[in-house]
């Protein structure tokens, strides 16, 4: 047990972090001129910082979250909806936040409370913005539900708010007016970094650790596009949790995180006082260097010197225990849901993903976002498929069924900016076959809720199970694609979703408002 006096220390030596809210708050979306990495520009924001304030409960809390729009920046979008990542939202399908699949956006000077209850959910989430690619204008930031009972309690001493870190790409441009390419300026960890060519006085984030305690690591990746490969100099890593799930634990000493998902890592401080590279260096090809003191943090044992390490950035240590995705094992026996082989469930789904220069399309439909939410659609009657819009985007999945999405990887030939991470709301699910991987686990494969496709020849492939009625977006989580087209709904359960998805009369009013913001009079 920690002594008072330690707990006190700890919090006079973390690095500044703003401070967390919740689990009943007020969210005020604002406009604001920032410059996290120097260069001053525009910002879509949550409380006016970046990231977005924690926002923290304890499993079982009711999150009461009122966000309110006070966007006034009409150089980017005015309307608003957040995204609960990883929570399911089970029978509040209404609150799970992506645009025109479950709401219609909160206009300006109004307001929308989200109301879910996270039940058995623990771990670490987070949220962002779910309009058009509002989120890389700033609108992102962590979550994290605390168990009072965690099983892995006893392999670490330190878990607060200051032991969160975000990995978040920054653009020097407003995503209603990409640059083509859409290649990001910086890598922010904590919400600070540099440029390549950019002023040399901006401080990088600090992460401070007090020697011989262990610390558990809240690894959250709110990008946009890249996947980073995340290390700390000098320190293996013993990954606990993989997006909200708990594992048996793994020692790697470097991982790839891709855009929204995230991992609990362990960490030993049982180095030597000094101050070490956290490194995260993105994926894409660009801004893979550390020129400039580009793409890092610093841990810094309490005690040491307040400068940088004195390792040359650029002499990067050989990772000898990289993350292999299949090493990765529930901690708690979990059947994966179907029979053991290859089609072997209720519902098997082929994603065939395409890319035609300008957009995406699966199975020959590009997602194009309807006028009218799926989830009203069904309210006001729609039964199947067939009824919904828009059409051949949307899949029926019927109750209580075992569900394989293969989804094979795009040809590097067609220049689509892969490997693509793929996000499915309202499930977690047990990925059976990885990128990077032939063979099938039908056993104890690793759960999570976003996964990569891969590279030419993967076959990346899931499981799930239908007990959650409701509306579900499956897409890519690279923004910029999502944009584009790559995106599915699966239509789970819909004869239950009346009875089980009670809306809110402030929902029912949110398409009026918006109706009438974008066609006044």
């Amino acid at each position: 047990m920690r002594s008072l006096s330690l707990i006190v220390l700890l919090a006079s030596i973390s690095s500044k972090v703003h401070a967390a809210i919740g689990p009943v708050t007020d969210l005020d979306i604002v406009s604001a001129l920032i410059s996290p990495d120097g260069f001053p520009r525009n910002a879509t924001l949550a409380k006016g910082v970046f990231p977005g304030p924690l926002i923290k409960g304890v499993k079982g809390d009711d999150f009461s979250i009122n966000v309110i729009n006070s966007l006034s920046n009409a150089s980017m979008d005015l309307v608003t909806s957040i995204h609960w990542h990883g929570i399911f939202q089970k029978t509040t399908n209404y609150v799970d936040g992506p645009a025109f699949v479950t709401q219609c956006p909160i206009v300006p000077a109004e307001s929308f409370l989200y109301h879910f209850n996270a039940l058995e959910q623990t771990g670490t989430y987070w949220y962002h913005s779910h309009f058009k690619v509002q989120y890389c204008d700033g609108l992102r930031g962590a979550l994290v539900i605390y168990d009072p009972n965690d099983p892995h309690a006893s392999l670490y001493d330190v878990d607060d708010e200051n032991t969160v870190i975000t990995l978040a790409d920054w653009y020097h441009y407003v995503s209603t007016k990409p640059l083509p390419g859409h290649v990001f300026n910086s890598t922010l960890i904590n919400g600070v970094g540099r440029y390549s060519d950019g002023p040399s006085n901006v401080s990088l984030a600090v992460v401070t650790v007090v020697a011989s305690l262990r610390y558990r690591l809240r690894l959250v990746s709110i990008s946009c596009d890249p996947a980073y490969d995340f290390s700390i100099d000098g320190h293996d890593l013993t990954i606990i949790e993989v997006d909200g799930n708990n594992v048996q634990p793994l020692v790697v000493d470097s991982l790839r995180i891709f855009a929204g998902q995230r991992y609990s890592v362990v960490l030993n401080a049982n180095k030597s006082i000094g101050n070490y590279w956290i490194r995260a260096l993105p994926n894409i090809e660009a801004r893979r260097s550390y020129t400039n003191f580009t793409n890092l943090a610093i841990l810094r044992y309490f005690g040491a010197s307040d400068k940088n390490p004195s390792d040359d950035p650029t002499s990067v240590p050989t990772s000898v225990l990289p993350l292999n995705e299949t090493d990765l094992h529930p901690l708690d026996v979990t059947p994966v849901p179907g029979e053991p082989f290859r089609g072997g469930a209720d519902i098997n789904i082929n994603l065939d993903v395409t890319f035609d220069s300008t957009s995406f399309l699966i199975n020959g439909h590009t997602f194009e976002a309807p006028t009218v939410p799926v989830l009203l659609q069904i309210l006001s009657g729609a039964q199947s498929a067939s009824d919904l819009v828009p059409a051949g985007s949307i899949y029926s999945l019927g109750p209580n069924k075992s569900v394989e999405i293969t989804i094979p990887a795009l040809n590097s030939a067609t220049k689509a900016g892969g490997p693509h991470p793929v996000h499915l709301h309202g499930h977690a699910f047990h990925v059976v076959r990885s990128a990077g991987n032939s063979t099938y686990n039908f056993v104890d494969p690793v759960i999570r809720d976003v996964v990569s496709m891969g590279a030419d020849g993967d076959n990346v492939t899931i499981r799930f199970f239908t007990d959650n009625p409701g509306p579900w977006f499956l897409h890519c989580h690279i923004d910029w694609h999502l944009n584009e087209g790559f995106a599915v709904v699966f239509a789970e359960d819909v004869p239950e979703v009346s009875t089980q998805d009670i809306v809110t009369d402030q929902w029912r009013s949110l398409c009026p408002a918006y109706n009438n913001f974008i066609s006044p009079g």
